[in-house]
């Protein structure tokens, strides 16, 4: 028998989305000799937290997360020698974080990372984001990143180096707040693109920097996700967005896990006051400018509910929707929830007549 859970499904159809919100961890697995077996897990808060015992890279790969100013940042280290990363990723999938970065990792791990992240966002009830160098995953857990030969003064950072300063941008950026267009002060060059060459990669599902001619900055801000299905659609191309969907999705499981599992009997009343947490928690939501005011509700499934208990032999004919509410589920709840998220603004048309 597995654990219990709350399975709260995202379904997207057309223009209408699942959401929620909030600023995040950064996480960065890294290889250091400092440790010579296991997994080690440092906690950041600001530079003077980097532990002295790393390597100067990884000290400056730890500095490039903070600049994103994340809640806080995890550092995951393994031993230099390490031949994969299976320790880092069973570690990862025990303690609480947001987004990802792998930076050093070569393009023949870096696959089978994004493999990995999606199974966490798929199987393990784990919506996290990863930002990857050159990963096609077509997969909103995945972040494609691929400006390579960035240019910070004297230094030159790879694509996989990089993902550290993005991961902590992303993960320290507010939910009403998109990673379209924002600037990297420190960044003094990137490889230049045309506007066409631009809007082909973002099209391709890559996040990349863009040099307008006088500063440098994120072209817009996408998941690697290219290929809308019906259960998710076009507005999981977004970090915006998804952002705002894990972030609610961790919000509810968490409370109901903490306040309501195993604490609360399965009355019809007590799914209405789970109904209204839920309900206040959207609006607390749409109040702070995350959530579209007005559009986001949430309710006892009642098919669902129909459904199940015709499964364990309880005859619902005749049953109006109130008594197929009200009945004993059990040890399940059913809920069903309706919501959108805000996006930014991005795009810009304005017609000037004289």
């Amino acid at each position: 028998m597995p654990l219990p859970s709350i399975q709260i499904v995202f379904k997207q159809v057309g223009a209408s989305a699942v959401a929620q919100g909030s600023t995040g961890i950064a996480a960065l697995i890294l290889k250091d000799a400092s440790v010579t077996s296991g997994v080690t897990e440092h906690q950041l808060f600001t530079v003077s937290d980097i532990p002295a015992a790393l390597s100067a890279a990884n000290k400056n790969y730890a500095q490039l997360a903070l600049t994103g100013a994340p809640s806080q940042v995890k550092l995951v280290v393994i031993p230099a020698e390490a031949a994969d990363y299976a320790a880092a990723q069973e570690y990862l999938e025990t303690i609480h974080w947001n987004v990802l970065a792998v930076p050093g990792i070569v393009s023949a791990d870096a696959a089978g990372m994004g493999t990995w992240a999606k199974g966490l966002f798929e199987t393990k009830l784990r919506k996290i984001t990863a930002v990857l160098p050159a990963v096609a995953a077509d997969h909103p857990a995945v972040v494609n990143f691929t400006t390579n030969n960035i240019k910070v003064g004297s230094t030159v950072y790879t694509t996989s180096d990089f993902t550290a300063r993005i991961a902590g941008l992303i993960a320290g950026l507010p939910l009403s707040v998109s990673p379209t267009y924002q600037l990297l002060p420190e960044v003094t060059d990137v490889p230049k693109l045309t506007r066409a060459q631009a809007d082909a990669a973002v099209d391709a599902g890559q996040l990349i920097l863009y040099h307008d001619g006088e500063k440098v900055k994120i072209a817009r801000g996408v998941t690697s996700f290219v290929t809308p299905t019906e259960a998710l659609g076009a507005d999981w191309k977004k970090i915006k967005v998804v952002r705002i969907l894990n972030k609610i999705y961790e919000d509810i499981r968490t409370t109901a896990e903490d306040n309501y599992i195993g604490k609360i009997n399965n009355s019809y009343i007590n799914k209405l006051l789970l109904v209204a947490a839920i309900n206040a928690y959207f609006e607390q939501l749409e109040q702070s400018g995350v959530l579209d005011p007005g559009k986001s509700t949430a309710g006892i499934d009642t098919a669902a509910q129909r459904t199940y208990l015709q499964s364990i032999g309880v005859s619902t004919v005749g049953w109006n929707d109130q008594q197929v509410r009200e009945a004993n589920s059990r040890d399940q709840v059913f809920l069903t929830a309706a919501a959108k998220p805000l996006d930014a603004i991005e795009d810009i048309k304005l017609d000037i007549y004289l």
